[in-house]
């Protein structure tokens, strides 16, 4: 599906509009499997039905966990940490998120369990989880690449109470064991390697918390106790959804807001929404929201000094080479800009017609959209592909638009 931007740039006259956005992608993974593992039944409201948390909530049932989806509510009727199916086949798709979680989960299982994936997620970095895993006592076997999906688990059913894991790549993997951690039903102590974001981290650990587990964090090191008890939960709305709209705000001078975001919220991304307050060009290291990456960089031609971008060298190996695709499709709208091993450097610039390459990236296709609301010819390829988060994007979209020019 090809989508063609309106150029409504100067045509804003009714600033004041609200949109809504789904649930939280990240919160709702993370509040799905803490349920699954949990004593009881759980109902999660809210919740975000993208592919990615369809094919997570699928991934649990076919591990034999009971779970109801009506609208945004799921129940979710947990193992305690125990799974009852001793042998199961999964497929995770592209779902980045249920592909590093699942693993973890399924480690400290006394069964066998056959994870596949989509060819997309078959490059995606699960090398350091894996190696934590099996020094921790489980078994792996590779049927194609050794370290990387599709595998098969032999869980350890007393695994050792104490990990080490590399985040240079991915704070996922420490999200993993830190969730999965009470099914070893004892004290279990996790360090941190390398450098890298926490936010979602620290999401994380605010949820266990939520849910009953006992978290200490101290320096990296963080020391988990204790189980999950079932519990109704409220789901955010997706920040990282909700700030297309607020970089559309800086570029256009609006007013937009979303229905639910607060400075309170767990997610942070809603560090970049107060970025955007005041930036108008400047260094910046997003390695701490670096979902928003790709947004900076859509809407940074539109600002008086040129936006260095450092600190995500870790989004080359996301759904796409995230950097690369930056610099693709600025190129291919001749704005100026220079491509780094971590970031990128991008100058004031006037984007002309193209078309945006999405390269299967949601992302791509959501950011790019927001340079087309004051260039003209500006058309995104294969636009479904933000259904992997935000399948109405495009049709909020031009809803805000016709709003917002009333």
């Amino acid at each position: 599906m090809l989508y063609e931007v309106k150029n409504i740039y100067k045509k804003v006259n009714n600033k004041r509009v609200t949109a809504a956005v789904p649930g939280s992608k990240s919160l709702t993974a993370r509040a799905m499997l803490i349920a699954a593992l949990s004593d009881g039944e759980s109902t999660l409201r809210g919740a975000q039905f993208s592919d990615d948390c369809k094919t997570f909530l699928n991934c649990l049932r076919d591990l034999g966990i009971e779970c109801s989806a009506n609208g945004t509510t799921v129940k979710i009727t947990g193992c305690g940490g125990r799974l009852k199916t001793k042998s199961a086949r999964i497929n995770v798709g592209s779902a980045g998120t249920a592909a590093r979680f699942l693993p973890a989960f399924l480690a400290f299982q006394d069964g066998e369990y056959f994870l596949d994936c989509s060819a997309q997620m078959k490059s995606r970095p699960i090398t350091p989880l894996i190696e934590t895993l099996e020094n921790m006592g489980a078994e792996f076997v590779f049927p194609e690449s050794e370290n990387s999906y599709p595998f098969t688990i032999k869980g350890a059913s007393e695994p050792k109470p104490y990990a080490e894991v590399d985040i240079a790549k991915s704070s996922q993997f420490l999200s993993a064991l830190l969730i999965s951690a009470v099914c070893t039903h004892g004290r279990m102590t996790v360090k941190s390697i390398g450098g890298h974001g926490l936010s979602y981290v620290d999401m994380t650990v605010r949820m266990m918390r939520d849910f009953g587990a006992q978290v200490e964090v101290s320096d990296g090191v963080y020391i988990v106790d204790g189980g999950y008890t079932a519990r109704e939960y409220y789901i955010e709305p997706d920040v990282s959804a909700a700030c297309y709209f607020y970089a559309m705000n800086r570029i256009l001078g609006a007013d937009i807001t979303v229905d639910g975001v607060s400075g309170g919220s767990l997610q942070g991304d809603i560090k970049f929404i107060e970025l955007l307050k005041n930036f108008n060009g400047g260094v910046i290291d997003m390695g701490g929201f670096s979902d928003q990456t790709l947004t900076l960089a859509a809407i940074a031609p539109y600002f008086d000094s040129p936006t260095e971008i450092c600190g995500v060298e870790h989004i080359r190996r996301q759904e796409c080479d995230r950097l690369r695709a930056i610099s693709h499709n600025l190129a291919a709208m001749g704005v100026k800009y220079e491509e780094r091993a971590d970031g990128v450097k991008i100058y004031p610039s006037a984007p002309k017609p193209a078309l945006i390459k999405t390269f299967g990236d949601h992302r791509v296709a959501m950011s790019f959209a927001l340079t087309g609301l004051r260039a003209d010819g500006i058309v995104i390829e294969n636009a479904e592909v933000c259904s992997k988060t935000f399948k109405e994007y495009f049709e909020v979209l031009d809803k805000l638009c016709t709003e917002l020019m009333r």
